[in-house]
C-alpha cells in the first residue's frame, strides 16, 4: 500500500469526480476523497477500503482551500495526482442572476483550484514528477448562452490549465485539461429538468462518468494534455466560429 501512487479528487461525492476517484482506486491508487457531503463520501470510501480516505471540505472558501492537504499527505504520501474536479453549476441569463451565488461559483470552480494547483506545484517540481488534472467544459472552448457564470469560470480554468502545459514543460510534472460535453451527471441532470423538454438538449451527444474517468486514467499515464468528450465535440475546438454561430441561435433558454 505505501508505494502505490497517492491522488486527490476534489468533488469525489457524485459524479465525474466519483467515477474517477473509483477508477483510479480501483487501478493502483490510493484517493484522498474531498467534498462537502460526508455521507455520500464515507459511502464511497467504505467501497473503496483502505485505499481511500474521506476529508470533508467546504472549497467555498479559497483561502482555506488548501487546509486539508497536510493531513492528506501525512496519511498517504505526497500527491501525485490532483484532480479538480469540484464545481457548480447555474443556469439563467446575467440580468437576472444573483451575482452573489455567480461568485460564490468562480470561487469553487477557479480561485480554489489555483490555491490547490499553487499549493502542490512546488513539490511536485522538486520530485520531477506529478500530474494537475483540470475539469473544466466544453463551455470553456464553446461558451453557452444562458450560463454566463459557469462558462466564464471554465473558461478561466481551462486557460490557467493550458497555460502551465507550457510554463511545466522540462519539469516532469504534467497537466490534463479535461472538456467534458454533456455527461449523465446530478449536475446535468438537474440542468436538463431546467430546460425542460428541449429538443436540442435532447439530440445533443452524450457520454458517461465511467468512460470519462477511464480517458481520465489513461491521460495521466500516457502524459496527453487533454481530453475533449464525447470525442464529437472535438469539432468545436477546431471550428469555433461554427460553433458560437450555432449556440447563440439554437441554443434553448431555461425554464
Amino acid at each position: 500500500m505505501s508505494n502505490l501512487p497517492h491522488a486527490a479528487v476534489t468533488g469525489a461525492s457524485s459524479g465525474i469526480g466519483e467515477a474517477i476517484a473509483r477508477d483510479l482506486a480501483t487501478n493502483g491508487y490510493r484517493v484522498t476523497l474531498v467534498a462537502r457531503r460526508a455521507e455520500l463520501l464515507q459511502k464511497l470510501a467504505d467501497e473503496l477500503g483502505d485505499c481511500a480516505r474521506v476529508v470533508v471540505h467546504d472549497l467555498s472558501v479559497p483561502e482555506r482551500a488548501t487546509e486539508w492537504l497536510a493531513d492528506a499527505e501525512a496519511a498517504f504520501g505526497p500527491i501525485d495526482v490532483l484532480v479538480n474536479n469540484a464545481g457548480v453549476q447555474l443556469l439563467g441569463g446575467l440580468s437576472s442572476a444573483d451575482p452573489e451565488a455567480g461568485e460564490r461559483l468562480m470561487r469553487i470552480n477557479v480561485f480554489s483550484p489555483l490555491r490547490l494547483t499553487r499549493a502542490l506545484l512546488p513539490a511536485m517540481i522538486a520530485r520531477g514528477s506529478g500530474t494537475i488534472v483540470d475539469i473544466a467544459s466544453l463551455s470553456a472552448i464553446a461558451p453557452t448562452p444562458h450560463m454566463p457564470w459557469y462558462s466564464a469560470s471554465k473558461a478561466a480554468l481551462a486557460a490557467a490549465s493550458e497555460t502551465l502545459h507550457g510554463e511545466l514543460r522540462g519539469t516532469g510534472v504534467h497537466v490534463v485539461t479535461v472538456y467534458p460535453g454533456p455527461v449523465d451527471t446530478p449536475m446535468a441532470s438537474a440542468a436538463l429538468v431546467q430546460y425542460g423538454n428541449s429538443n436540442a438538449v435532447k439530440a445533443a451527444p452524450s457520454g458517461t462518468t465511467d468512460k470519462l474517468a477511464r480517458l481520465v486514467r489513461s491521460a495521466i499515464k500516457n502524459k496527453r494534455d487533454r481530453i475533449i468528450y464525447p470525442r464529437t465535440y472535438w469539432s468545436a475546438r477546431w471550428f469555433p466560429g461554427v460553433t458560437r454561430f450555432v449556440l447563440d441561435r439554437l441554443a434553448p433558454k431555461p425554464e
